[in-house]
């Protein structure tokens, strides 16, 4: 099975963010691919400390090793997301976007 590392905003509403990222896995499933999803450190990492914060994104990048794919999910490139995106170009690894409209209408990619 692919495995698909899911690339979107966490900071911030971070709650918010964190069950938009629940939602992405499930279409990343309907697509057929399993998802990778860093953000699940953000329940026993505190997103608000800098260096928890450094913490789970290493550990997420670390992941993309493992990974066939990235895809960013939404309309809006965070500072966190970028860094993802750069080691993923460096790694080689395909990149995917899927707007929201995308994601809204269900569509797999």
């Amino acid at each position: 099975m692919k495995k698909v590392y899911i690339c979107s905003p966490l900071g911030g509403d971070v709650s918010a963010n964190l069950e938009r990222a629940k939602q992405y896995a499930r279409y990343v499933f309907s697509c057929g691919a399993a998802p990778v999803v860093p953000h699940f450190y953000a329940l026993v990492l505190e997103d608000g400390n800098p260096e928890e914060r450094q913490l789970g994104m290493q550990a997420g990048r670390s992941l993309l090793w493992l990974c066939d794919e990235l895809w960013i999910f939404g309309d809006h490139v965070s500072a966190g997301m970028r860094e993802e995106i750069r080691f993923c170009q460096n790694l080689g690894l395909k990149i995917r976007t899927i707007t929201e409209k995308q994601f809204a209408s269900g569509k797999a990619p």
